[in-house]
């Protein structure tokens, strides 16, 4: 039986996406690995440090080859140098992602993982872009995802993304927030093998509002969206002070974490987990994973720059397409 295909964008080519792709071919995976990208500018990159390293054209039907990268050929429309950005090839990076996620919605490939772009630089070319979370959800058609990080033994779930701080109380709804956890509760089950998920749900003021003192959402929208889905079968705890969520006891009871803002979970997540946490964008119709960091030009090029994020966004993107993941 063929081997799974998952397809692994290299992101922004003046960042270190193409230098953490030369690492893949130090450990046999249990599927083939398919990079995509411009084949001479991930060749000159890779060369730079893993100069035996067998670059090999890819085919849909061949075999893997040990020790080889192989490279679904994406053309840059000009030269990359490393560390120095350029609009010119936003739209090589967006062709990157639509060739995966091609793929990914025909069954050519079990899932995607990204390696990190550079939003700012794609705005700058003239293309609206907040991120790989959203781009997926319009190319697939998906009116919600949820981006949930994973690592240091934690699952920490966005009610929002990249909004600014001013923007998040109106955008947290009573149909956003059900929503979410409806899409947060199915994944866990579908895809992390969880029969009966515990999400620990925080509250969005400090001390969760201190029973509208600090604020009313946890009153007026949190809470009765919590106590809906306890009635449908969901097991939800909270709104919780964010403040003391992420202490071990706490943490214990539950099995994954819904915050509502960015900021508001991800300092905690990176600080138990930076260089080996993975994104993970949950509600699509495909699997995809990313890593947790971003472009770090300073280390483009450079050789040392650490894939160890991209090498559990890979090995959770396995586990998620077999529905049994452990983390």
């Amino acid at each position: 039986m063929p081997l799974p295909i998952l397809a692994i964008t290299s992101g922004e080519p003046a960042g270190i996406g193409p230098d953490l792709c030369a690492a893949l071919p130090r450990r046999e995976w249990p599927v083939r690995l398919v990079v995509l990208g411009d084949r001479a500018m991930i060749a000159a990159r890779i060369h730079a440090v893993e100069p035996a390293l067998d670059i090999v054209d890819y085919a849909p039907d061949a075999a893997r080859r040990s020790g080889a990268l192989e490279v679904l050929h994406v053309p840059m429309v000009t030269k990359a140098v490393p560390g120095r950005l350029d609009a010119a090839n936003a739209r090589y990076v967006l062709d990157m992602l639509d060739r995966a996620i091609a793929g990914c919605k025909s069954g050519e490939f079990a899932g995607m993982v990204t390696a990190p772009v550079h939003k700012g630089i794609i705005c700058d070319a003239g293309v609206p872009f907040s991120g790989h979370t959203e781009y997926l959800a319009e190319a697939t058609g998906t009116p919600l995802v949820v981006m949930m990080l994973v690592g240091g033994g934690l699952r920490v779930a966005l009610a929002t993304t990249h909004l600014p701080l001013k923007d998040v109380s109106a955008a947290i709804t009573r149909p956003l927030l059900t929503d979410t956890l409806r899409i947060l509760h199915t994944d866990l089950r579908q895809r992390f093998g969880l029969a009966a998920p515990r999400i620990l749900v925080a509250g969005l003021n400090p001390h969760a509002g201190e029973g509208g003192h600090m604020g009313t959402e946890e009153i007026e929208v949190i809470t009765p969206v919590l106590e809906q889905l306890r009635a449908e079968g969901m097991q939800l705890i909270g709104p919780l002070p964010a403040d003391t969520l992420f202490v071990p006891h706490t943490l214990e009871q539950g099995d994954a974490v819904l915050a509502m803002f960015h900021d508001q979970g991800l300092p905690v997540l990176k600080h138990a987990s930076f260089g080996g946490g993975v994104n993970v964008t949950l509600g699509l119709p495909i699997i995809r994973t990313s890593v947790d960091h971003g472009t770090a030009l300073d280390l483009a090029g450079s050789g040392r720059a650490d894939p160890g994020s991209l090498f559990a966004a890979v090995e959770l993107a396995i586990a998620m397409a077999k529905g049994q993941t452990k983390t």
